[in-house]
Formats: structure tokens, sequence, C-alpha cells
């Protein structure tokens, strides 16, 4: 990539950063481009240069929201930090999601479940899927998750959790609960055996 080139994908970045950061403090409504392009360091022009109208720059910072969430994941998997904290921040992401202003929480939603080629989706199956399976094989070399179970299940399972937990009113009704949610993720309604 030329300098020109490496500039532009700079300009591009900061204003989706800065966007999507404001969103999700003040809402879609509160924030107008003005503000925007002043926080990012660009023009308005520039803006309009990149995104034709505000509800594009909008659906722009959804899919770069996915793209960070993404990213943020992949960074968890493989790091090496202990294996049930790994699966405490994937399910419980606590530190953006209980911040995000309700309007735009809403926008993603909408987004989230419309259309048929649903992005979120299409990242979940190309790019997330992998990453918990070789999340999931890891849990089961270290007697975590129990081998017999197929790969399948526990996918559903999660998926169920994930779907779950999308809804705000449950989110923030679970977020007490965190601790006992992940022993039941562990260990079932039984609990821990001495033998484990």
């Amino acid at each position: 990539m030329d300098g020109f080139q490496q500039r532009r994908e700079q300009k591009k970045h900061a204003i989706l950063e800065t966007a999507t950061t404001l969103f999700m403090k003040h809402g879609i409504q509160k924030v107008p481009v003005s503000e925007i392009a002043k926080k990012a360091g660009v023009s308005q022009v520039t803006i309009y240069n990149y995104f034709d109208n505000k509800h594009t720059l909008v659906h722009a910072c959804f899919l770069y929201y996915v793209d960070q969430a993404l990213l943020e994941f992949e960074r968890i998997v493989e790091s090496d930090m202990p294996f049930p904290d790994k699966i405490k921040q994937i399910i419980f992401n606590k530190k953006e999601t209980s911040q995000i202003n309700e309007e735009f929480y809403h926008y993603l939603m909408k987004e989230y479940t419309s259309g048929e080629t649903n992005y979120i989706e299409k990242i979940y199956v190309e790019k997330a899927v992998p990453y918990f399976t070789q999340l999931f094989e890891e849990g089961k070399k270290l007697g975590y998750i129990d081998p017999n179970l197929s790969q399948e299940a526990i996918l559903f399972y999660i998926k169920m959790f994930k779907d779950t937990m999308q809804q705000e009113e449950v989110y923030k009704r679970v977020l007490p609960l965190t601790e006992d949610i992940t022993n039941i993720f562990f260990y079932g309604l039984f609990g821990k055996r001495e033998n484990d």
C-alpha cells in the first residue's frame, strides 16, 4: 500500500473509531457529523468523501463494531489466560456492552436480526466457529469440557446462550450472576464434584 492509500485508510479508521465511540456513548440522533469530524481531526467533506450520508456511516460503524468484537474474540482465544477466564470474557463481555447507548444498541440488534445475508451470522460461521472449535479442543485437552460432547452440541449451546445475552433486559439481570452462570456452564446443575 502506497503512502496516499495508507493515509486514506488511517483517516477512514479515525472516522469509524470516533463515530462508533460517539454513537455508543450518545446514540445516533444526538451526534452530528460535524462533531465526528471535529473529534476525528478531519473535515465534514472528508467524511462525506468516504460515506455518502450519515446512515451509510452508521452502517459502516456497525460493521466496524462487529469486526472489532471479532478481533477481541480472537485475542482472547489466542491468549495464554486460564481457560475458564477465556469463557467468562467471551460470554460476559461486560467492558463495552454495559456502556452502550440504548439507541445504538437497538440499531445493532436490528442489524443483527435483519436480512438474509446477515453480516454477524456470516462472521460467526466463517470466523468465530473455527475459533470456538479451537477453544473447545483446548477445553477438552485441559479437562474442562467432556471429551464425549460433540462440537455441534457445544456450538448450539453457546449460540443459544449468546443470542439470549443479546437482549438488553436479560443482559442487565444476568451480570450479577456471572460467577454462578459460569459454574453452571462448566459443571451443570449438579455442580463441581470432589473428584473433578
